[in-house]
């Protein structure tokens, strides 16, 4: 049990030293500007379709279950607004990065453990190339970047999902349904769910790359990274959730 505890602030120092490289690495040229790039389709459009589907069915859902209760106290009419803060503020923003910290967490630290273990990552240092930059930099900003698009596209499906589920058992109009939204929404409800965002990102990206960049050797541990890195990049979005809606709860 205190083997177990050392264990784990120990890999939470090393995290957090990995992440502080990360910082200093930015700023130091070469910039791999194509290899970012490529970095952002891989992570965001490949990843667009599992969004889009998720958010749709969330914004679904999320209407047809609440409707029955808001009828019997007659307030339907609140349907929109209730589901669209819901999905703006808390769901659409970790169902997604949870999604992506399955999808893009679990593949970035297979593919750095297999570069790892194949010892491509020792022959990038002896060419003369930084590993760190044109592997690690590239992925975590390529992640900090894309979530937070991905998050806005599901709030914009999952809003559309909602439209749907209305009108399965009613006749609303999309622009009365769209003004009773936009009507129930204030910029300090999209502020801090939008910030949080760009903290999911950047933890699924950093986590995935140092559990992979840092795989022992054989093939058995590139599955272990890539399982640790899910793990411990969805428990990570839960604890910045609680944290942004503290700070969120004191000073909005």
């Amino acid at each position: 049990m205190i083997l177990d505890i050392k264990n784990t602030f120990t890999e939470i120092g090393e995290t957090t030293i990995f992440a502080k490289r990360f910082f200093k690495e930015v700023f130091i040229p070469p910039y791999e500007t194509r290899e970012f790039l490529k970095q952002c389709y891989v992570i965001g459009y490949k990843s667009f379709p599992l969004v889009a589907i998720t958010g749709f069915i969330m914004g679904l859902v999320l209407t047809l279950q609440s409707r029955p209760t808001l009828v019997q106290f007659g307030a339907e009419s609140w349907l929109p607004g209730m589901v669209a803060l819901s999905l703006i503020r808390e769901i659409a923003p970790v169902i997604t990065a949870l999604i992506c910290a399955g999808k893009i967490s679990s593949g970035i630290g297979a593919e750095l453990g297999s570069m790892k273990v194949t010892e491509q990552i020792d022959a990038m240092e002896v060419s003369a190339v930084n590993p760190y930059n044109y592997l690690v930099v590239t992925r975590v900003l390529a992640c900090t970047l894309m979530v937070p698009i991905l998050v806005f596209f599901a709030d914009a499906i999952g809003i559309i999902g909602g439209y749907v589920g209305i009108n399965i058992h009613g006749d609303v109009n999309f622009y009365r349904f769209l003004t009773q939204i936009i009507q129930s929404l204030e910029y300090l409800d999209l502020l801090p769910a939008t910030l949080k965002t760009f903290f999911f990102g950047f933890v699924i990206g950093i986590i995935g790359c140092y559990k992979g960049f840092n795989a022992s050797n054989g093939t058995e541990s590139v599955g272990q990274a890539a399982n640790s890195a899910v793990v411990t990049a969805s428990l990570s979005i839960f604890i910045i959730d609680m944290v942004a809606v503290q700070i969120t709860d004191l000073f909005f």
